[in-house]
C-alpha cells in the first residue's frame, strides 16, 4: 500500500464530492440514523432485561442483528459526518472504521440468515427444536458470527499494516472503498471472493429454507389466501433480506470496478453508505421487532410506564 497514492486518491473523491454537492447525502443518513437508533436500543432493552426473552433463541438473534445494525450505523454517521464536515482523518482512525463497519455489516447479514434457518428448525422439528438449538447454543452460534464477521477484515488489517509503504497520512475523506481499492490484486481479488462466497452461502440457504417452509406448510391451507398472513410475512422477509444483502453485491461490484469512472463510482458509493444499506436497518426494528406480538406488548407497557411516570413527576414539581 503506498500512502501518497492513497492520499491524492482521497483527494480526487473529496474534490468529486465538493463539485457534485453530494454531502446533502448526509441528510437522508441522519435521518435514517435517528429513527433506527431511536427504537433499536429500546427493543435491545426489553429483549436482554426480560428472562423470558433470553430463554428463547429467535429474540436473542433479533437482539444481536438490531446490536449489530446500531453498532454499524454509529460508526457508519460518525465518518459520514467527518467527511462532509472537511475533517481530515488519519489513516489509522480510517483503518478502525474500515474494519468495524466491515465485521458490523457482515454480521447483520449472517444474524439474518441464521434467523431464517431458526425459522425453517421450528416449523421442521417443532417437538425437537428446543434441543437442537437451546439458548446456551444460540449465544455460541452467535459468537461464532462475531468471529466469522471479525476474521477477514483483521487480516486486512494485519495486511495494511504489513503492506504499508512511506509514512501514514491524514486523509480528506475515509472510504472504505478507497482503503480497499488501494490494496493489490492479490488482496482484493481474495476478498472479491471471500465476500461473494459468503453470499452465495447465505443465500443458498435462505433460498433452502424458505422452498423447505412452503413445501412443509402448503398442505395447511396458510397459503390459500392472496392476501394471507403467510404471504405478507414471506413478502416482508423477502424485501428485508434483498436490502440486506444489494448493497453489499454493489459493494463488491464497485471494488472489482475500482479503477474506472470515478465519477459514477463516487456517486454509487455516497448513495450505497447513505440510503441502501441504511434501509433494510430502518425497517428491521419494526418488521423484524415489532411483528413479534409479545415484544410489541413489552414495548408498550415500558412506555406507558415512562410516560405516566413522567406526568406524575410533573404533577408534583407543579403541586411542590
Amino acid at each position: 500500500m503506498n500512502y501518497s497514492s492513497l492520499a491524492l486518491t482521497s483527494m480526487e473523491w473529496h474534490n468529486m464530492m465538493q463539485s457534485k454537492r453530494l454531502d446533502f447525502f448526509l441528510i437522508p443518513a441522519t435521518v435514517f440514523t435517528t429513527v433506527t437508533l431511536l427504537i433499536d436500543p429500546l427493543l435491545l432493552f426489553c429483549i436482554l432485561r426480560n428472562q423470558s426473552f433470553r430463554q428463547e433463541t429467535r429474540y436473542l438473534l433479533l437482539a444481536n442483528t438490531l446490536l449489530s445494525d446500531a453498532l454499524f450505523l454509529v460508526f457508519n454517521l460518525a465518518n459520514l459526518s467527518s467527511n462532509a464536515a472537511n475533517l481530515e482523518m488519519h489513516f489509522t482512525v480510517c483503518e478502525v472504521i474500515t474494519v468495524t463497519t466491515m465485521t458490523t455489516y457482515c454480521s447483520s447479514v449472517l444474524t439474518v440468515t441464521l434467523m431464517v434457518i431458526d425459522t425453517f428448525l421450528a416449523v421442521r422439528w417443532p417437538l425437537r427444536y428446543n434441543q437442537i438449538l437451546p439458548p446456551s447454543r444460540a449465544i455460541k452460534l452467535i459468537g461464532f458470527v462475531w468471529a466469522v464477521a471479525a476474521l477477514y477484515p483483521l487480516i486486512l488489517l494485519v495486511v495494511m499494516e504489513v503492506s504499508e509503504k512511506g509514512i501514514p497520512q491524514r486523509l480528506k475523506v475515509c472510504v472504505v472503498l478507497i482503503t480497499l481499492g488501494s490494496l493489490g490484486n492479490n488482496v482484493k481479488v481474495p476478498l472479491y471472493i471471500y465476500i461473494n462466497s459468503w453470499v452465495i452461502v447465505c443465500m443458498v440457504l435462505i433460498f433452502y429454507c424458505y422452498i423447505r417452509l412452503y413445501t412443509i406448510t402448503k398442505s395447511s391451507g396458510i397459503w390459500s389466501s392472496r392476501y394471507s398472513r403467510a404471504r405478507l410475512t414471506l413478502l416482508a422477509h423477502a424485501l428485508m433480506l434483498l436490502m440486506y444483502f444489494v448493497p453489499g453485491l454493489i459493494y463488491t461490484a464497485q471494488l472489482g470496478l475500482f479503477d474506472k469512472n470515478v465519477t459514477f463510482k463516487v456517486w454509487l458509493n455516497t448513495v450505497n453508505l447513505s440510503v441502501l444499506m441504511l434501509l433494510p436497518r430502518a425497517c428491521a426494528p419494526y418488521l423484524y421487532g415489532l411483528r413479534y406480538r409479545k415484544l410489541y406488548d413489552t414495548v408498550q407497557v415500558l412506555l406507558r410506564r415512562r410516560c405516566l411516570s413522567s406526568v406524575t413527576q410533573s404533577q408534583q414539581a407543579q403541586a411542590s
